[in-house]
């Protein structure tokens, strides 16, 4: 019996390393978002302070207006390299989460599964039933997680295209 405690003890260590990799790997997306937003924030600000110098050194309504026009015209360009970035990240760290979880479910599952298949050898006869009956409460809960895996995937591919047709239309 204490092999079996040790298993379940070595999987919860397993997962909880799991688990901070992925909390991890999060933190690395929202990082590169954050100083994608200071980066962009800072150029806007210094681009705005120097526009507005030029803007009060005009000498004509004429001036003004080519100024204006100019200071516009690339705005739009550099908001759909921003969403492009912004959109690169997102796909980046969804696949990375995705493709992480996916391989610690799987190992879980394994691990999970080697655990009940050495209480079922050891368990006292006449439980037979009862170990059976534990084994198809744990393949449909096993089912279950697949089944959400999916579903988030699915809800991060849908994310990923309206991001995607975003930028196009930026």
């Amino acid at each position: 019996m204490n092999n079996i405690a040790e298993q379940f003890i070595a999987t919860n260590k397993a997962n909880l390393q799991a688990l901070e990799g992925l909390t991890t790997q999060a933190y690395g997306g929202v990082e590169k978002l954050v100083e994608l937003n200071l980066a962009a924030s800072k150029a806007a600000l210094s681009e705005s302070f120097i526009h507005a110098k030029a803007v009060i050194g005009a000498k004509d309504a004429q001036e003004l207006i080519a100024l204006q026009s100019g200071f516009l015209k690339p705005l739009a360009e550099k908001s759909a390299a921003y969403v492009q970035h912004v959109q690169t990240i997102a796909t980046s760290s969804s696949s990375e989460f995705t493709k992480a979880i996916e391989a610690k479910t799987a190992e879980a599952k394994k691990a999970f599964s080697g655990v009940v298949e050495t209480i079922a050898k050891s368990a006292p006869a006449g439980t037979e039933s009862a170990v059976a009956a534990f084994k198809n409460a744990l393949t449909v809960g096993q089912d279950a997680v697949e089944s959400a895996q999916t579903s988030a995937k699915n809800a991060v591919e849908v994310a990923v295209d309206a991001v995607k047709k975003a930028s196009k239309v930026a």
